[in-house]
C-alpha cells in the first residue's frame, strides 16, 4: 500500500511539472540543438540534422569535401554514443541523458 501510494505521488508530480512547465520538450530541445555547450549542432549538421557540407578544400593537390552524416535517421543507442565520444571532429558534449533524449525526440519528430 505504501509503495503503491508513492508511485501515485510521483507520477501526480511529474505530471504536474510538465503541465506547469514554461517550455516544452520541443521548444527545450530546439534550443538546445542551436546551442548544446558553446557551439551548435545545426552548425555542422544542419536545420534538422540532415547532414551538410561544412568546406571544401585542397591538401597537396588533392581535392576533399569534410562532410557531416545525416543525424536524423540514426538509432537512439547510436545517436547517445556519437554523443558520448570524441569522433573525428565532432566535438564531445556533456549532455545529460535527458537533454540527449530531448534531441533525439526534436531530430525525428516529423513536420506538421
Amino acid at each position: 500500500m505504501k509503495y503503491s501510494l508513492l508511485i501515485f505521488l510521483l507520477f501526480i508530480n511529474v505530471e504536474a511539472k510538465e503541465k506547469d512547465s514554461f517550455i516544452t520538450e520541443t521548444e527545450y530541445a530546439k534550443h538546445l540543438y542551436k546551442n548544446p555547450r558553446g557551439i551548435g549542432c545545426n552548425k555542422c549538421h544542419g536545420k534538422k540534422g540532415e547532414g551538410m557540407i561544412i568546406s571544401k578544400y585542397k591538401h597537396k593537390g588533392e581535392e576533399y569535401i569534410l562532410q557531416t552524416k545525416e543525424i536524423n535517421s540514426l538509432k537512439y543507442s547510436s545517436f547517445v554514443e556519437a554523443l558520448k565520444e570524441k569522433r573525428s571532429i565532432m566535438p564531445k558534449y556533456f549532455l545529460t541523458n535527458t537533454e540527449m533524449k530531448a534531441l533525439y525526440n526534436y531530430l525525428h519528430k516529423e513536420e506538421k
